[in-house]
C-alpha cells in the first residue's frame, strides 16, 4: 500500500492508488455512477489523459483546481489526476449562493474552475462576482482540451508530489464564523484510510454505496477512497431518496455504506422497508451524531450492524469509533479513538490537561491531521498547539475511556456570569410531552450580557404555548438558565451532515430582537 515511485512521493502520496488497483484489478468495476459502470483499467484511462491535458495546459504543483459538481465518475478522475500531479482539489458545495460560491473561490483562490452543465448558471453568477475570475471549464470535453493556465509552468518547475502537497481543500461549515479552507494533504488522507482499514476493513469484493457528498470530507475519506485502493466497487449516488437507496442495496449487492442519523431514519421510515433485501449489507457507518436506542434495534433487527463515529474535516476527518457489539452499552457515546489517533480532554480554562474520567475540550493528535487553512496562518495557529488540534468540542470521558461529545464549547453562553449549558436547557425542553425538537442559543442583552432563546418545534396537533414551555424550564432548572424568549418554529435548520446549524439560529434570534427593538421604538 505505497506508492508505485512513478508518481513521486515517499510512500503516502495518493496518486498511484487507483494506478496500482488498475494493475491488479483491471476489469473490476471502480465506479458504478448512476448505472453507468467504469472499470478500474477504463477509469486509469481517463486519468491518464486529464493529467496529460493539464500538465500540457501549464499546471504545476500547488496549483488549485475548484470544482462546482454533484458526485460523479468525472469528480472522480479530477481527483485522482491533481493527486497525480500535486494539484489540490477544491470542491465546491452547489448548495451554496452564488454569493457564497464567490467568497469561497475568493479564498481559495483557484487556477481553473471545473464545472458540471447543471451548476453552469450558478457558476456563472459567482465567477461575475469575482474582480478577477479565474479560468473556467466544463467537464464535459476536459479529458480533451484545458484552459492554459494564466502563467505558463517554466521549464523544470514540475517535480514530484510529497506528502504535504495539498490534495483536498474542503470549506468547514463555518459554525461559528466566516468557512475557512482546511487542507487535506496526502499524508492526511493517507493515515485517515489506514486507520479507517483497521476498524471498517474493506476487500476488494466490497461494494461501498457513496451518498456523501463529495464536497465533504467524508464523501471521500469515509470508504470511497479506502475501496479505490483495495479494489472495491464505489455506487454514486448524488441525492437521497430512501426508496431508491434500498432498492440499490439489492440490485448493486451493497455491503456497506456511510450516512448521518438522518438517512438511516428515513430508510427504517419508508414503507418498504420491512420487506426490503438487506442481505447483502453487513455493516454501515453513521456520522455526524450518535444514534439513538431506537434507531440501533431497528437496523440490527434487520442484521445490520451500525458503527459509529465522531470527527472533523481538521482530523481528516475521522476522531472516535464506536463499534457495532459497543454500541447498546454506551448509546450516545462516540467511542475510542481510531488506529493512529491520539486524543486528550483540555480545561477550556485554563488548558491543563485532564487525566482520566472527567469533562473538557478534546484535543487530537496524529498523522491524520490537516495541514492547515489555506492562506490563514492565524487561523491554523489559533486551532493546533504544540501539535494538538484543539476542537471546539466539549466531551465527557468516563473510566473505561469512551468520550461522549456534549456540545459546542462556542455554544455556551453566559448570562449575568453563569455559564449556560444550551445542551441541558434542550433535554428539558425535550421532555415535555409536547415538543418535537429544541434548540437553545444564547443572545446578546444589555443587562445580563446573553440570555437564552429556545426555537421550539411542537409535536403534531400540540397546542402548547411559549408562556407553558418556560414554565415547565421554571420547574426543573435554575432561574438563570431559562430561556428568556421561546420561539415556535415548524423546523429546525440543519446543514449537509446533520449538524444542528446554530449560527442559524442566532442570526435569526439577533433579527428577531431587531424587530422587536423597532417595533417598541415605534410605539
Amino acid at each position: 500500500m505505497t506508492d508505485s515511485g512513478d508518481h513521486g512521493g515517499n510512500g503516502h502520496t495518493i496518486g498511484s492508488w487507483l494506478a496500482d488497483s488498475a494493475r491488479t484489478f483491471p476489469n473490476r468495476i471502480a465506479v458504478d455512477d448512476r448505472g453507468v459502470q467504469t472499470t478500474y483499467a477504463a477509469l486509469a484511462r481517463r486519468v491518464d489523459r486529464l493529467v496529460g491535458r493539464l500538465t500540457d495546459a501549464g499546471y504545476r504543483p500547488g496549483d488549485r483546481v475548484a470544482t462546482l459538481t454533484g458526485n460523479s465518475v468525472d469528480h472522480v478522475v479530477a481527483m485522482f489526476a491533481c493527486a497525480r500531479l500535486g494539484l489540490a482539489l477544491v470542491p465546491i458545495s452547489w448548495r451554496l449562493a452564488a454569493a457564497e460560491v464567490a467568497d469561497q473561490l475568493t479564498v481559495a483562490d483557484p487556477h481553473l474552475v471545473v464545472v458540471e452543465d447543471e451548476y453552469a448558471t450558478l457558476a456563472q453568477r459567482a465567477l461575475g462576482l469575482l474582480p478577477e475570475p479565474p479560468p473556467s471549464a466544463a467537464f464535459a470535453g476536459l479529458e480533451s482540451y484545458v484552459p492554459p493556465r494564466s502563467h505558463r509552468t517554466p521549464p523544470g518547475a514540475q517535480r514530484e508530489v510529497t506528502d504535504t502537497d495539498p490534495l483536498l481543500i474542503l470549506f468547514t461549515s463555518g459554525s461559528s464564523g466566516r468557512p475557512k479552507a482546511a487542507v487535506l494533504t496526502h499524508a492526511t488522507c493517507f493515515w485517515t484510510n489506514l486507520s479507517l482499514s483497521r476498524t471498517v476493513p474493506l476487500t476488494r469484493d466490497d461494494v461501498v454505496l457513496a451518498v456523501m457528498p463529495q464536497h465533504h470530507a467524508g464523501g471521500w475519506n469515509v470508504q470511497p477512497l479506502l475501496a479505490w485502493w483495495v479494489g472495491a466497487t464505489v455506487v454514486l449516488e448524488r441525492t437521497f431518496d430512501p426508496r431508491r437507496i434500498l432498492e440499490l442495496i439489492r440490485t448493486r449487492g451493497v455491503t456497506t455504506m456511510m450516512g448521518v442519523p438522518t438517512h438511516y431514519h428515513l430508510l427504517a421510515s419508508h414503507r418498504g422497508f420491512a420487506s426490503a433485501d438487506l442481505s447483502s449489507l453487513r455493516n454501515a457507518v453513521v456520522g455526524g451524531a450518535p444514534a439513538t436506542a431506537p434507531l440501533l434495534r431497528t437496523w440490527h433487527s434487520r442484521g445490520v450492524r451500525l458503527t459509529q463515529g465522531y470527527g472533523l474535516t481538521e482530523a481528516g476527518p475521522n476522531v472516535l469509533c464506536l463499534m457495532p457489539e459497543e454500541a447498546f452499552n454506551h448509546v450516545g457515546s462516540a467511542g475510542r479513538p481510531y488506529h493512529h489517533v491520539e486524543v486528550a480532554l483540555a480545561d477550556p480554562v485554563t488548558g491543563a490537561v485532564i487525566d482520566g474520567a472527567g469533562t473538557g475540550e478534546l484535543l487530537v493528535r496524529g498523522p491524520g491531521l490537516f495541514g492547515g487553512y489555506f492562506n490563514d496562518p492565524e487561523a491554523t495557529q489559533r486551532a493546533i498547539s504544540d501539535g494538538w488540534l484543539k476542537t471546539g468540542d466539549l466531551v465527557t470521558r468516563d473510566d473505561l475511556g469512551y468520550h461522549t461529545v456534549v456540545e459546542r464549547i462556542d455554544d455556551i453562553f453566559i448570562t449575568g456570569g453563569e455559564n449556560v449549558s444550551p445542551t441541558e436547557v434542550e433535554k428539558v425542553l425535550l421532555r415535555h410531552p409536547e415538543v418535537e425538537a429544541a434548540a437553545v442559543v444564547g443572545v446578546p442583552d444589555d443587562r445580563w450580557g446573553e440570555v437564552g432563546c429556545a426555537f421550539v418545534v411542537r409535536r403534531p396537533g400540540s397546542v402548547v404555548d411559549a408562556d407553558e414551555l418556560r414554565a415547565h424550564c421554571r420547574e426543573e432548572l435554575a432561574s438563570f438558565k431559562v430561556p428568556v424568549r421561546v420561539e415556535l418554529v415548524s423546523e429546525l435548520p440543519y446543514g449537509s451532515s446533520d449538524k444542528l446549524s446554530r449560527r442559524s439560529l442566532r442570526d435569526r434570534a439577533a433579527r428577531l430582537a431587531d424587530a422587536a427593538t423597532v417595533r417598541t421604538e415605534g410605539s
